[in-house]
């Protein structure tokens, strides 16, 4: 069948079916990458709107690559229309840049006919990223949100506040700490993973139970969308 659609390359322009089957493929192929991207993800700052980037800019590659054909003025005019835009988006984490380049070279390939390096190319590099997730290179601790509070400078309940993450918390780390009120109290700020099973409104009680524990924050990995 994927043969069937390549001998289209030979024609100026592809047919109705053909068009459809190369936006399908670029579709299947950036979905399975998104889905990748989704399941090996681990941060506090999830972005959906990047998911589904991941899908959308492989689609629009291929239509690129479709609308140049074997035309060289088409893809000098549109190389100067894509010179007109400007994407001053900043990835905080390298591998996000990977995905998306990724989900372009998909589309692209689509686009260009050939299926079999789409198609074995992303099955590739979805494979190396699972691998490398649960290889010793991966993320052997990860964290779900962010707590920060601030006790007096001078006080006796860090005993206390220790017994409480030990509870509710499988892993915290401690981030930054620096004085505020002119250093009469101290605002401390951790990356947190709670326990299986136990619930963040239980967990901000046991500090808020703390008397002189003020301006507790927690933030968890879920709200964190499109920061």
């Amino acid at each position: 069948m994927i043969e069937r659609f390549t001998a289209q390359t030979a024609t100026e322009s592809a047919s109705l079916e053909t068009l459809i089957f190369v936006i399908l493929l670029s579709f299947i192929l950036s979905t399975l990458l998104a889905y990748i991207y989704q399941k090996t993800y681990r941060g506090l700052s999830y972005s959906r709107n990047y998911v589904q980037a991941i899908v959308l800019i492989s689609i629009i590659a291929a239509m690129i690559i479709q609308s140049i054909g074997d035309s060289l003025a088409r893809g000098l005019g549109i190389m100067a229309a894509m010179a007109i835009i400007r994407f001053r988006t900043n990835f905080k984490d390298p591998r996000d840049t990977l995905f998306l380049f990724a989900s372009l070279a998909a589309g692209i390939s689509c686009g260009a006919y050939a299926f079999t390096v789409a198609v074995t190319g992303t099955l590739s590099f979805c494979l190396v990223s699972l691998a490398l997730y649960i290889s010793p290179l991966g993320p052997d601790r990860y964290f779900d949100g962010m707590l920060r509070f601030n006790l007096p400078t001078a006080d006796d309940s860090n005993e206390r506040l220790q017994q409480i993450m030990d509870h509710y918390c499988r892993a915290f780390s401690l981030i930054t700490i620096r004085e505020v009120e002119q250093g009469m109290r101290m605002d401390y700020a951790y990356h947190i993973k709670l326990r299986r099973g136990l619930q963040s409104e239980h967990f901000l009680q046991a500090l808020k139970s703390i008397g002189s524990v003020q301006q507790v924050n927690l933030m968890m990995q879920e709200a964190t969308v499109d920061l």
